[in-house]
């Protein structure tokens, strides 16, 4: 077993920084877990304190449940792999490979055989003779794997990996980390700030912010149900349009128009209460003419993405913000506002066209003091806080 547990974990450096604020954390024996986050949340902290190249200022780290908060890195059975890969340029791919092995004190012939059938899995067989100087981005990713398999570790952890490749290598090498990490069933800490990166790659997320963790869920749970407005903001290739709203009944006056109730909201709100509607753009249809029940606005911008168009549409009404915590605001219409809306091949207005924007039943939400409010029917509201258990 190589479940990683996290109690109070708390890292401040000299000065009072404060890159890790009493974190309480699971990530399960043969899961693929993203620290995800803004630079300067604290994840790669997170995952240095885990490989013991930082040292807690308090807390406790486990693996496999033993406890290994004062054990040295060659103590903790973990091997990580850099964002620059850091191979030496001086050996060949063979004893990069092996060098792991050859510090464990592994016979010369056994540590080239490891080597050689790791490169194979890799394949990385052809490459062996050469130096790092002579790969490709690619080649040099898997030559890091490869160093961090060949001992056999208990838990991998990886430190924005893929951030050096281009777009398209990027997206095979995602690919194949996948695949790779689900034959091997290895627990694996991935940290990115790229959170397509993440959505594709975990089992589960945790969306970091100020050196706390703001959210813990699968990819769809922070995808389609951000538990606060910085997860909202952040989470999705454009941000969750998140709109300064009032209670009126049964009823929201969102940007200039009513619009129903989100599920479960009712009886969790009041009348004139002032909150935050939130709805990915994914999420709203465009329409070229009007309909009940949709936000319209005047096309702006129109960003072609290849399959599908963003259209941005100027709308009345104030932008809540992903900073806005505490969700006031005024429907009165007295400023503007734009609304994003994810428009198909061939659907796309021209910049002045008037359009509405309509929501689908069942896909917004609203926040109060920047949490979540509402809730998908049934499903219980997702966990937040400064410290998670999951």
């Amino acid at each position: 077993m190589s479940a990683i547990t996290m109690r109070e974990l708390t890292k401040v450096y000299p000065g009072g920084v404060r890159a890790l604020d009493a974190l309480d954390l699971e990530i399960a024996d043969g899961e693929f877990f993203a620290l995800l986050g803004p630079s300067g949340c604290g994840k790669t902290t997170l995952l240095r304190t885990i490989a013991g190249l930082e040292v807690a200022s308090a807390g406790s780290v486990r693996i496999g449940g033993r406890d290994v908060t004062n054990l040295p890195p060659g103590k903790r059975d973990v091997a990580m792999v850099f964002q620059d890969y850091a191979l030496f340029p001086h050996m060949t791919v063979r004893d990069n490979i092996a060098y792991p092995l050859r510090i464990k004190k592994v016979d010369r012939r056994s540590r080239g055989s490891k080597a050689a059938d790791t490169a194979d899995e890799l394949g990385l067989s052809g490459l062996l003779e050469r130096r790092p100087g002579q790969l490709s981005g690619g080649q040099q990713q898997r030559v890091a794997l490869a160093r961090a398999m060949a001992c056999h570790p208990q838990v991998f952890l990886l430190d924005e990996p893929l951030s050096n490749l281009d777009a398209r290598l990027r997206l095979e090498a995602r690919t194949f980390l996948k695949r790779l990490q689900r034959e091997l069933g290895v627990t694996t800490v991935f940290v990115t700030h790229d959170q397509a990166e993440a959505l594709a790659l975990a089992d589960r997320i945790a969306v970091m912010e100020g050196g706390r963790i703001r959210q813990v869920g699968t990819p769809t749970e922070v995808f389609r149900r951000p538990a606060n407005t910085f997860v909202a903001g952040f989470i999705g290739s454009t941000p969750m349009n998140l709109i300064d709203a009032r209670v009126h009944g049964d009823e929201l006056a969102v940007a200039g128009a009513r619009l129903p109730l989100p599920d479960g909201a009712p009886g969790q709100v009041s009348d004139g209460e002032r909150l935050v509607y939130g709805i990915r753009p994914e999420y709203l249809d465009y329409s070229p003419t009007a309909v009940p029940g949709a936000l319209t606005g005047e096309v702006v911008v129109v960003e072609n993405l290849g399959s599908v168009s963003l259209v941005s549409l100027d709308v009345p009404g104030d932008h809540a913000g992903a900073s806005d915590e505490a969700g006031a605001g005024d429907d009165s219409g007295a400023g503007r506002t734009s609304v994003q809306v994810v428009v198909p091949e061939g659907g796309e207005p021209e910049p002045g066209d008037t359009g509405w924007a309509v929501p689908r039943p069942g896909r917004s939400l609203l926040y109060r003091d920047g949490n979540l409010v509402t809730a998908a029917a049934g499903v219980p509201a997702p966990r937040a806080d400064a410290t998670v258990r999951s």
